[in-house]
């Protein structure tokens, strides 16, 4: 359960001037003295995420690390960002992602007027800074915005540089540009892919927006970034989601996709578990599954689909790069899975049709390949009051509150006939309040 043990890790989940110049030791103690605030609504020059994931945040000659830390001079954390190197501030920045180069694969890539500047572990390459043309050939000075796009969500991996309404694709692997125009997006001042979305950032405002087409996602955009992107007072979403105590962590349902796209949800809320790169972040359910809303009895993914089981209803979603109710759903428990009664946990192993039904103190099995469908098996559990459960290639993990449990594999869980040591959950797992 490598995924899980390992990387479960849920760390939710985000210039002033004078009218004289001043002395150069006084401008020095200005930096420190008045530290520029995110939260009253500021149009950042860049945003990207370094190789460990961390999301930085550029205005002039200061940075944001993260979602939750102050402002600090981006020359604590790019000793090269200085005036001394003349690179007060960047016009654009972004982190590449090329798989088949590790020589450049997770670089960061900073543009400042007709220079590029190549950073990894917060050192600049040698040979930096170089002209654009030399890296980039056929992308223009004076950038707005840059962000990397993979393959699979561009059609090759590719980068987006942004100057006004037109943006330049750019191959990482043929070294070509096509040239678009996207007037009906805003101008970008700074760009973000950030869970396999793309935010265009302008004043204090972000529009997601498609990284083939430019369309605007659906929704009310622009939103305001202080309300996603950095933690402010008087701002925020996610139904007011709070981390809790390791002691209080409770589960309603995980599961992975056929994608590896992994899901926890408690109460209204869910978090990817897969994303560990770009941090982890609460969202009400209905940002993903809008037919869904509260909380969920449990959750299991099938051949391309996710099934959601709340209360005596099913929901079944196609899980595209969206997820898609399809049509006539909900269903209700007897008439999609052939079984009564509250579930308090399901999940499907890796390369099987049976999906296994927790209920009480029982494990029921159900062949999804069947017509109709309907319970095969009907094993007692060493123990009841499971709250979720998921099994992938390394075997089952059952949760019960604070506690979860570990399983070679299903055939091993039925045939349990006692319950093995309880581990606890930790802040190292899940993020919480030790």
């Amino acid at each position: 359960m490598k995924l899980l043990t390992k990387a479960l890790c849920l760390c939710v989940a985000l210039g002033l001037t004078s009218a004289a110049p001043a002395p150069p030791d006084a401008e020095a103690d200005d930096h420190h003295d008045h530290l520029p605030d995110r939260c009253d609504g500021i149009e950042f020059d860049a945003i990207t995420p370094d190789e460990k994931g961390i999301t930085f945040f550029f205005k002039g000659a200061h940075l944001w690390r993260g979602f939750h830390d102050g402002a600090q001079l981006s020359n604590e954390s790019f000793k090269e960002l200085d005036d001394i190197h003349h690179i007060g501030h960047v016009d654009a920045a972004f982190r590449m992602h090329d798989a088949d180069n590790l020589d450049d694969h997770d670089h960061i890539y900073f543009f400042l007027d007709d220079k590029v500047f190549s950073y990894y572990n917060h050192t600049l390459e040698d040979g930096y800074p170089k002209q654009i043309q030399e890296d980039f050939p056929g992308i223009p000075d004076h950038l707005d915005a840059a962000v990397e796009c993979p393959k699979k969500e561009c059609m090759a991996d590719s980068v987006l540089f942004f100057k006004g309404h037109e943006v330049h694709v750019y191959d990482i692997s043929t070294k070509t540009v096509k040239v678009k125009e996207w007037p009906h997006l805003p101008v970008c001042t700074s760009a973000l892919r950030w869970l396999e979305s793309y935010f265009c950032f302008h004043g204090h405002n972000f529009t997601r927006f498609h990284p083939v087409t430019g369309e605007v996602s659906p929704g009310a955009y622009p939103k305001d970034a202080r309300h996603y992107f950095m933690h402010c007072p008087f701002f925020g979403h996610g139904g007011n989601y709070s981390i809790p105590k390791c002691s209080e962590v409770k589960l309603d349902a995980i599961t992975s996709d056929d994608d590896g796209r992994t899901y926890l949800f408690s109460g209204p809320i869910f978090m990817r578990l897969d994303t560990k790169r770009d941090g982890f972040h609460p969202f009400l359910i209905t940002r993903g599954w809008k037919e869904v809303s509260g909380r969920v009895d449990a959750v299991f993914s099938y051949a391309d689909k996710m099934y959601f089981i709340k209360d005596d209803q099913v929901y079944i979603y196609k899980a595209d790069a969206h997820y898609t109710l399809i049509e006539g759903y909900p269903k209700s428990l007897k008439e999609e899975l052939g079984i009564e009664g509250h579930v308090d946990a399901a999940f499907v192993c890796p390369g099987t049709d049976t999906v296994h039904i927790i209920q009480g103190s029982h494990m029921l099995d159900v062949d999804l390949s069947a017509t109709p469908r309907a319970v095969t098996v009907d094993l007692p559990l060493p123990f009841s009051g499971i709250d979720a459960g998921m099994c992938d290639s390394d075997g089952v993990l059952l949760f019960k509150g604070s506690e979860w449990y570990k399983y070679e594999s299903a055939a091993t869980l039925a045939m349990s006939k006692i319950a093995p040591e309880p581990q606890k959950i930790t802040a190292e797992m899940m993020g919480c309040v030790e």
